[in-house]
């Protein structure tokens, strides 16, 4: 047991500085964005190996898995998190949060949008998937805590989720509240679905929406904290949201390996 819990805590140690050095060294330190993804990258390989001495297949000790089923909740949060991001533009745009600065939907936008998908999934795909494992696999099935009550687990991770965000926590409550929200909804996508897909979907989802919607719904952003507000109250919706779909099994803390 104490063996185990030593390699848990040198894996996420592992994770934990790959990651950060990602922007705190590529980006802060060298000013490089080649730096900057190769880290990124890095951090998402590493946990393959690192997965393996924890004596689970493939991506398995962070709830990785290659179901159908699971794809599914992937494919399913990328849609519903790009239309939630789609609407918190549109009620910020009404609310005074946001201001359109172009058309919307303009045969410009799209020849952008075009131009540019490839690169914009990848982008936003390897640190989406980096950060799910770090701040939701790890401590879902690595880490080795037996989860009694999913709200104990959607708490915490949402909680480390904020602390994850080294680099952001000076911008404030509003931050941290925006932060939490949305580790709120990708925990709880977790726990109910069993797979990290499912909070790989909605992060990736709307970390790709940003991208994707820029040359789609061109807006400014008038009210900082007012957007922050708009994403907590769109993320505490999902939560909602994934309450409401059924699942085939109730999540377990541990699988065979």
């Amino acid at each position: 047991m104490t063996q185990r819990v030593a390699r848990a805590g040198i894996v996420f140690a592992l994770l934990f500085v790959l990651y950060q050095s990602a922007e705190g060294v590529g980006g802060r330190l060298l000013h490089s964005e080649m730096v900057q993804s190769t880290l990124m990258v890095a951090c998402v390989v590493v946990a393959w190996p690192l997965s393996r001495w924890l004596g689970y297949r493939g991506y398995g000790a962070y709830a990785l898995d290659r179901a159908p089923l699971s794809f599914a909740w992937l494919g399913g949060g990328l849609v519903v998190a790009c239309a939630a991001k789609a609407l918190a533009i549109g009620v910020g745009e009404k609310l005074g949060v946001y201001a359109a600065t172009g058309a919307s939907f303009s045969t410009a936008g799209f020849a952008t949008l075009g131009a540019g998908l490839p690169m914009m999934l990848l982008s936003t795909f390897v640190p989406s998937i980096a950060e799910d494992i770090l701040a939701r696999g790890f401590w879902y099935r690595a880490a080795g805590i037996r989860w009694r009550r999913g709200l104990a687990f959607v708490a915490f991770s949402a909680g480390y989720f904020v602390l994850n965000h080294i680099y952001r926590l000076e911008r404030g409550p509003s931050e941290w509240l925006m932060i939490f929200c949305m580790g709120l909804a990708y925990a709880t996508a977790l726990w109910r679905a069993g797979t990290l897909w499912a909070a790989v979907g909605l992060h990736w989802g709307w970390n790709l929406a940003n991208d994707v919607l820029d040359p789609l719904l061109p807006a400014d952003t008038l009210d900082a904290h007012g957007s922050n507000l708009l994403t907590s109250a769109v993320h505490l919706l999902l939560v909602v949201l994934l309450f409401g779909v059924p699942v085939s099994r109730r999540p377990a803390a541990t699988d065979a390996r």
